[in-house]
Parts: structure tokens; sequence; C-alpha cells
């Protein structure tokens, strides 16, 4: 059965092609983000509160939305509704990392309602509702982020907010099973959490977050759908974003892809220790060889 497309209207426009950028955590989609919040006609957000209800909503509690599809794409359409309304006061409420991305200072808005034509969101671990969002919007664009593993890890590790997921309390895999956002997906994996080192359970993540991205390349087409390479961007950015802009059909500054060095890939052999590294490749180690991270 086709999808039922559902228009919506945000500040007199009607939302056509919105822009999702996904990744695992510290995958380098904040680059993306930036990029595409300082492109004229984008009105993009970050982490806006009530999208981020929706979304860890979703990602933890998948069940909740299998066979209530309409139900869920229509909840987090609404989300999307409230977030990209743009007024003098709208803003306020943004997240740190949202405004920082823009550069604005002041109290305003971040876009003029007259510039803006696409809509868009690079909110944190929006990857793990991305079919949500594609019952939500049946003619969004997402741009996926990948980077390798190691590095992932290495920053997970250096990231208090990444790092509450793991605290006792916040699991759900006794009600959630298998589960995507913590990586889980054996009966061994399951059992062996509550003793897995912590760079273990970030390499959880970052790997189920790969077998996710690896769903969407399957299930998507091409021109609903484009995968980056964090190494690549940090090392050729004019090249990815012409990349970008071709895939989007909108100019993508590059500017702010420059923000990242070269040096950022493969820091993890000087970050990780060796027993780090060790518990990375035994639990993600063929998953890094199968996308080319030897």
């Amino acid at each position: 059965m086709p999808a039922i497309r559902h228009i919506l209207v945000v500040n007199g426009h009607k939302v056509h092609r919105p822009v999702f950028v996904l990744g695992a955590p510290h995958s380098g989609a904040d680059l993306i983000a930036r990029a595409l919040k300082r492109s004229g006609g984008f009105h993009l957000t970050i982490g806006r509160s009530n999208v981020l209800r929706v979304i860890y909503a979703f990602a933890r509690r998948p069940s909740i939305h299998r066979g209530h599809g309409d139900a869920a794409a229509r909840v987090l359409r609404d989300a999307f509704a409230e977030a990209w309304q743009i007024s003098p006061h709208a803003c306020i409420g943004c997240a740190p990392q949202c405004r920082a991305a823009s550069g604005v200072n002041g109290v305003g808005p971040c876009v003029d309602t007259r510039d803006t034509s696409r809509y868009g969101d690079a909110s944190p671990d929006l990857l793990y509702c991305a079919q949500v969002l594609v019952d939500a919007f049946p003619d969004a664009q997402l741009v996926q982020v990948v980077r390798d593993g190691r590095d992932v890890v290495a920053e997970m590790l250096a990231d208090e907010f990444a790092l509450a997921w793991f605290r006792p309390g916040f699991s759900n895999l006794d009600i959630e099973f298998p589960n995507s956002f913590f990586g889980i997906d054996t009966e061994a994996e399951r059992l062996g959490w509550g003793d897995m080192s912590l760079a273990g359970k970030c390499a959880l993540r970052w790997r189920g977050a790969v077998r996710l991205a690896a769903r969407l390349r399957k299930d998507l087409s091409q021109d609903q759908l484009t995968t980056l390479r964090y190494e690549d961007v940090v090392r050729h950015p004019r090249q990815a974003a012409v990349a970008v802009s071709e895939f989007i059909g909108a100019p993508t500054s590059a500017i702010l892809l420059h923000a990242a060095h070269p040096a950022n890939a493969g820091t993890w052999r000087r970050r990780l220790t060796a027993g780090q590294a060790s518990d990375v490749e035994m639990v993600a180690g063929e998953e890094l060889r199968r996308i080319g991270y030897g």
C-alpha cells in the first residue's frame, strides 16, 4: 500500500522534502547539521525539547509504534510542526547546540520566514526512529553519517550525556528486546550487558546504529537516502558539501565543514587503552571491517 501523503503547512509554507541528518552518537552528523543550518532557505532544528521527547519515546520503545504507524507518524509530524514555527519568541527554548550552530547570539529567531523554503532536523538519536520519520514524511530526504566506531567510542567515553544511558534504571532490556538503541541483538548480549565494560557498551551502541543505517540503505532509494563517511567529510569538505547539495537539490555551505580537522580521524589510537580497544574489537570488529575500517 503506498504511503499516505499528508500536507503540513508551517509558517505559511507547505513542508516539502524535509531533510533529516542521522548518525550514531558522535558520528559527525553535527557537521552536516551546521552546514545546512547556515545554508540559505533552510530552517533546521537541533534538539528541540518537544521533538526529543518523541524521539526517545519511539527510539527506546519501538514496540509502542509497531502496528500503529499512522498514529506514531502523526505524533512525530505534530512535534516538528511545533518545532519549526518561526516567531520572535519561538527560539528562546532552543537547545544550546541549535543556537550555537546558527551563530545567533540574540534572543530572536535564527531565520526569516520570508527566506525559508525548506525544513529539517538533526536532533541526537534521530536515527533510531528513522522509519517513523519516513512514515511521517514520505518525501523526506535522509543524510546519514558513519564514522570509525573506535573514534566514536573514544568520544562517547568522554561524554557524560552519552554515558548516562548506561546507568542502572535507564536500560529497558527486560521489556524491549532486541534493542536497537543499546545495540542488543542476542540473548547472550542481553545477559552479559551488566558485566560489560563501558567501552563495550559504547561499541554495541555504535554497532546497532550502523546496522540500522545498513537497513535504511537497503529499504530506501538513492533519491531518499545518502550516506557520507565522516573521514571523507573532514578531509574533503568542499566535495562533501557538493555531494549534499546535489542530493537535496539546494546549495549547502562548505564553510562550516572546515571546522573539523582531519586529525580528528583515528584519535582512538591514543585515546583508548589497550583494554578498551580490545573490548571494541570483540564487540564490533566484524562490523568495523565490513564497512571499511580495518
